[in-house]
């Protein structure tokens, strides 16, 4: 037989597009539209629905960049059309290829009944079926003319990405307004040819199936009438009929189906629009629900199902209704797909506390799974934290985006820093947009890893980022790869349903331990610094307002702000997003984000002033408040007095140029560039800084990824570096113990102040940037001699390592890794830690010195970016970031220093001393909470793990009667498998593995 196996594949093409497709509409009659712009923000529905429009036509411009325009279209049914099935086709200037990132919409009825989502796939409404002549068409839009900031020349500067600069231009041109016959025959003939064509595509050439349903598509093409295709459309089909009916092969993959709309809490558009967003999706998927029965679709993201609630209480009806069916799944069990990689232990941990109590409160669901298709990246402390929120299984499809190693699992176990292992899923349709289509599907198939045992993947499926969902074609296809020859076999499946499989049929999954290191987007651990200042500093806010509320609530009656907390670590979480905590956003996000920082410090700070006023009473005795999980300046954790006078620091000038500062612990020696040269541990005989080199070195890089501009920063950024060596000022600092340091360079001026504390073996360098570069990166290093393979690099309730060599190419890839308070390096019996109060991305190299043969380890702190897009003004302004240079220290002392910068010491007057509520004996153990109860009943409740990663015996006491302890989940309830404690009255006596992470409550007598 003559190959002609191109001739027909084009002629299917070109019959689709031109004949086939148009024929699904073959009738239609224009709608009449008028408008109504709304002036600034977005206005309630009832003011939208009730306002003055005026008359607009098809093809005029309409929209300034983030308004609001309310339309209404009205028409008639053509007498001609009864019986017939009717929908509204209302294309507001969609550009296909962006759903979900341009304008969208949200249909209602007069009354305010909302109907669907309107988006660039997704643009009919169906009138009825069948429906009577003459009946009246009457429907409201509300429309969001969102500008498209990530366009087809992507990462170009714009202003667009904040409503105080995107201007007024119209963004959008009324495209399409009718009313039109859906012939569904035509549209079930699409469908075939879609999937039949799809699949053909992907076969073997010579593949006999291939064959069959080339010759089935001809067959079926010669049946079509081109001047009659819904005349002929039913035929057509009679002709594929066979080769759809071909059921799989037995061994053919297995793909869940699960109907999704990733939708980003905040990305190329403000939390407001997310609002809007979650509200056109849900009602779009309950519509699609009614219609399909087979379809399931799952929605994660407490926070936008809470925002269902508040804000489209009508839309919230038909969800829970949806839920109650069991076909609209809450999935995740987080507060906010977030960052896992910069949120602090507790922030965390506090994701699924309050991700899976609305869960639980709202449906009674609990949620096993953890849903976190795109974050960037996930911290080796996750799997402890997802077992202690009772969960057990993990799905994510981001890290197929790394660029230099290919992850070698697509099932597995993920094994955390205690030995925690997570069921994990990444879908091997390497998308959690997937949209049914053959090539997808295909793939799915050929890059599943684990083939021979295991036969399982799940598949996202429907439009995301913006939102938008599963649309009925997407439904329409699944359909008929349910068991389809060639096909992997797909089936509408809850998440839980997939795991409980995948994990059944895969009895010795392989082992992860260790971080999931994203291999790209390793900038967005620096982009937006007070984005991620602020994050950092509420959440030590968080802990000191929980420890002395609750301290003080116990003591004195003082009334403990549990609608304040809750309120305030929603807003915290929502910030964790994994576009703002990464700061990826827009410049609207980030503007409105320090907004909110500030409001929840002043609350913050007010609630812990209103404790510890309450705690320490009356009178004129200084007291020092000591939030820190150890002991200092004679102050216990947890407590507040007057703190032990910790001696003296010299200060003399250097020959030379310069000065030096002794404490009596460290003699650091800072030069006439205000360098330091020398940072000498007395005690150990020790000297800090490598030969030759210089520490506080700030160092300039140029930065201009190839892509991502605030995701990432690319290896080719280190061939190029200036050190900044020319100081304006060294001069001595005003309290005696310090120096303080100015330089200049480019447009932007640095101040810095380096001090010693007293009786601490500690170099504190304070470094404030008026920042006004663009396309830089600006890194703070610290050359040490130091000898080490390894580094520590703290991460949630624990630390793990990472190597300082690049051996291999997946170490070669981690040049830029994310740490919490320190980071800390060491030979046998001498260590360093460089800790920090808001920094997150650095680098740790090592070189060979020729002169000596000694290892040079340098670290490096990540300052500032200057990325143009999405925000063309990243991180233009004032920064101050605080880090300290710890010689001597042993990864306890590295545990101890993070803490203490972190969290400053309060002083105030009052009439006593406040002893701890609780503390904890063995200094390895470390509270990371100490609050009452979420219920109200008055409990308190600690939290505390083992930070230095040994065996260790902890002895927890309460400064309070206690009539009953209980170790709990992280939601606070009693753990079924966990015998109760040893109490001795007020004494509490546990065994801890390395890095355990434990939950008491404990219940007042």
């Amino acid at each position: 037989m003559h190959d002609d196996r191109t001739l027909v594949e084009a002629r299917l093409r070109r019959v689709l597009d031109e004949r086939i497709r148009p024929a699904v509409y073959p009738e239609s009659v224009p709608l009449q539209v008028a408008v109504w712009h709304a002036p600034g923000e977005p206005v309630p529905v009832a003011e939208g629905l009730a306002a003055p429009a005026e008359p607009i036509a098809v093809g005029i411009r309409w929209g300034a960049p983030w308004g609001t325009s309310w339309f209404r279209v009205t028409g008639t049914v053509p007498d001609a059309w009864t019986g017939r099935t009717v929908e509204a086709l209302l294309d507001l200037g969609f550009d296909e290829n962006m759903p979900g990132f341009q304008c969208e919409g949200l249909v209602y009825r007069p009354d305010g009944t909302p109907v669907k989502g309107l988006n660039p796939r997704n643009q009919w409404v169906r009138i009825g079926s069948p429906v009577e002549g003459g009946e009246q068409v009457d429907l409201r839009i509300e429309a969001a003319s969102n500008p498209v900031v990530l366009g087809y020349h992507p990462f170009l500067p714009t202003q667009l990405g904040d409503k105080e600069t995107a201007g007024s231009e119209p963004q959008y041109r009324l495209t399409r307004m009718d009313l039109a016959v859906f012939d569904e025959t035509v549209w079930q003939l699409v469908m075939d040819l879609e999937v039949l064509g799809e699949l053909m595509a992907e076969l073997p050439v010579e593949s006999g199936r291939r064959w069959e349903i080339l010759r089935a598509v001809e067959r079926a093409l010669d049946a079509i009438d081109l001047q009659d295709v819904g005349g002929s459309a039913e035929g057509a089909r009679a002709r594929l009929a066979d080769v759809l009916a071909a059921p799989a092969a037995p061994s053919a993959h297995r793909i869940s189906a699960v109907g999704h709309a990733h939708i980003d809490s905040a990305w190329l558009w403000p939390l407001r629009e997310t609002v809007r967003k979650v509200a056109r999706t849900t009602s779009s998927m309950t519509a699609l629900i009614e219609a399909e029965p087979d379809f399931v679709f799952a929605m994660s993201q407490a926070q936008q199902w809470a925002w269902v609630k508040e804000h489209r209480p009508e839309v919230w009806a038909r969800v829970k209704k949806a839920v109650a069916e069991g076909r609209f799944v809450p999935a995740g069990g987080m507060w906010v797909e977030s960052d896992t990689n910069m949120p602090g232990s507790e922030a965390m941990a506090r994701q699924f506390v309050h991700g899976k109590r609305f869960f639980l409160d709202e449906f009674g669901i609990e949620n096993d799974e953890v849903w976190l298709p795109d974050t960037f990246g996930f911290a080796a402390g996750l799997p402890q934290i997802i077992k202690a929120a009772g969960s057990k299984w993990l799905l994510t499809q981001k890290i197929s985006w790394s660029r230099t190693n290919k992850f070698p699992h697509h099932s597995f176990l993920w094994e955390g820093i205690d030995g925690t292992r997570i069921f994990t899923h990444f879908p091997p349709v390497d998308t959690y947009n997937c949209s049914m289509k053959g090539s997808e599907l295909a793939h799915a198939v050929r890059n599943f890893k684990d083939k021979g045992v295991a036969r399982h993947s799940l598949a996202p499926t429907g439009w995301g980022d913006g939102g938008g969902g599963t649309t009925r074609e997407m439904v329409a296809k699944a359909a008929r790869l349910h068991d389809l020859e060639g096909s992997a076999r797909v089936v509408w499946e809850t998440p839980r349903e997939f795991f409980t499989k995948a994990e059944a049929e895969y009895a010795h999954p392989p082992v992860w331990v260790g971080e999931l290191y994203l291999e790209l987007h390793r900038a967005t651990l620096t982009s937006q610094a007070k984005t991620k200042q602020g994050n950092r500093r509420s959440e030590h806010l968080l802990r000191e307002a929980e420890l002395w509320a609750a301290t003080a609530a116990v003591r004195t009656g003082f009334r403990y702000p549990y609608e304040e907390l809750d309120r305030i670590w929603k807003t915290v979480l929502l910030h964790q997003f994994h576009d703002i905590l990464p700061g990826s956003s827009i410049a609207w996000v980030h503007r409105e984000a320090r907004a909110t920082y500030e409001r929840i410090a002043a609350e913050l700070n007010g609630i812990t002033g209103a404790a510890q006023r309450a705690l320490a009473g009356q009178g004129n005795l200084p007291l020092t408040f000591n939030a820190a999980p150890h002991a200092r300046s004679g102050i216990p954790a947890g407590g507040a007095g007057a703190p032990a006078d910790a001696g003296q620091v010299a200060r003399e000038t250097r020959p030379g140029g310069g000065f030096v500062l002794d404490n009596g612990l460290l003699r650091v020696e800072i030069d006439g560039r205000g360098l330091v040269v020398s940072v000498h541990d007395i005690e150990a005989g020790r000297e800090t800084v490598a030969p030759g080199r210089a520490a506080n070195l700030l160092q300039l890089h140029p930065d201009f990824p190839n892509m991502w501009d605030a995701w990432d920063v690319d290896a080719f950024y280190r061939n190029t570096v200036t050190d900044l060596l020319d100081a304006e000022e060294v001069v001595p600092g005003e309290d005696g113990a310090s120096v303080r340091v100015v330089r200049s360079f480019g447009a932007s001026r640095v101040t810095q102040v380096l001090s010693l504390a007293p009786g601490e073996r500690r170099l504190e360098i304070d470094t404030q940037v008026d920042w006004h570069e663009t396309e830089k990166f600006l890194k703070l290093a610290f050359p040490l001699d130091l000898h080490a393979e390894r580094y520590a690099s703290e991460t949630q309730f624990g630390h793990f390592f990472r190597p300082t060599h690049t051996n291999t190419s997946w170490e070669t890839a981690k040049f830029e890794a994310c740490n919490h308070r320190f980071v800390h390096l060491e030979e046998p019996g001498w260590g360093v830690a460089v800790v920090n109060d808001s920094t997150y991305g650095h680098d740790v190299t090592r070189t060979v010195r020729e002169t000596d043969s000694g290892t040079t380890t340098v670290v490096r702190a990540s300052l500032l970016r200057a990325p143009r897009f999405p925000d063309p003004e990243t991180d233009q302004g004032v920064h101050r970031f605080r880090h300290a240079l710890v010689p001597g220290a042993t990864i306890a002392d590295a545990v101890r220093e993070g803490w203490r910068i972190n969290l400053p010491e309060r002083r105030l007057s009052g009439g006593r001393a406040v002893a701890p509520l609780v503390t904890v004996a063995e200094d390895a153990v470390v509270l990371t909470a100490v609050k009452l109860a979420d219920d109200g009943s008055g409990d308190v409740v600690v939290r505390f793990h083992e930070s230095r990663g040994g065996r260790t015996r902890a002895t927890l006491t309460a400064d309070f009667d206690v009539a009953a302890v209980t170790a709990t989940d992280l939601l606070e309830r009693p753990l079924a498998d966990r015998p109760a404690p040893h109490r001795d009255g007020d004494r509490i006596t546990l065994r801890l593995r390395p890095f355990e992470l434990v939950t008491l409550r404990l219940k007042r007598a």
